[in-house]
């Protein structure tokens, strides 16, 4: 008769990332379902007094082919993470890089409020590209990886313009929150990889 101690339960980095992928696909779809996408958004005025808002203006989408176009990438970038064992490193700085990346969007005057998840999406992509860049066997993929977030960012220059009408969407993209996202992620994860490497 075998035991429980015969198949123990491992959490390894990949659960972690794709638990996290999921947990944010959940929330954002229980988000727009019950109509409280309004409510979540992070606005440059009064967010001092929503301090919530760095976190659920990401989960807060302006429409439901806002939501699906999300969803699609956030199920890409979990297999992605998977594939290159995203570690549990990976996940940490994707939750630090999360307030910190709407937070940055105070430095943009023009930007007023904001919701969505891709200057998250960004944010992991960038997590990603650290993490493979600093692993051998996926450093190939990094090169890739960084092309992808270079020519995205470069493309939407956000540094000049922060944001902009997109008719595909039909309401402005705040490019900004892209730029922010991805240097958030970069900078969390290459923190937390540099202060486990110094531990270890």
């Amino acid at each position: 008769m075998s035991s429980s101690d015969d198949y123990p339960t491992k959490f390894t980095g990949q659960t972690h990332w794709v638990a996290l992928c999921s947990a944010l696909a959940l929330a954002s779809i229980l988000v727009w379902t019950s109509g409280l996408s309004g409510a979540l958004i992070w606005q440059s005025g009064p967010w001092q007094a929503r301090p919530w808002s760095l976190w659920s203006a990401a989960l807060a989408h302006l429409s439901g082919m806002h939501l699906v176009g999300n969803l699609l990438a956030l199920a890409v970038l979990a297999v992605l993470g998977a594939y290159l064992q995203a570690d549990r490193a990976a996940s940490l700085a994707v939750l630090i890089a999360w307030p910190l990346g709407t937070m940055a969007l105070a430095w943009w005057p023009q930007i007023t409020w904001y919701s969505g998840l891709s200057g998250l999406l960004c944010a992991m992509l960038a997590v990603l590209w650290v993490h493979a860049a600093l692993s051998r066997a996926n450093r190939a993929v990094s090169w890739a990886l960084l092309v992808v977030l270079a020519l995205k960012l470069g493309s939407e220059h956000a540094w000049t313009q922060p944001i902009g009408y997109d008719p595909n969407w039909g309401f402005n993209v705040v490019y900004a929150a892209h730029l922010a996202g991805a240097l958030a992620g970069a900078m969390a994860c290459s923190a937390i990889k540099l202060a486990d490497g110094r531990r270890r």
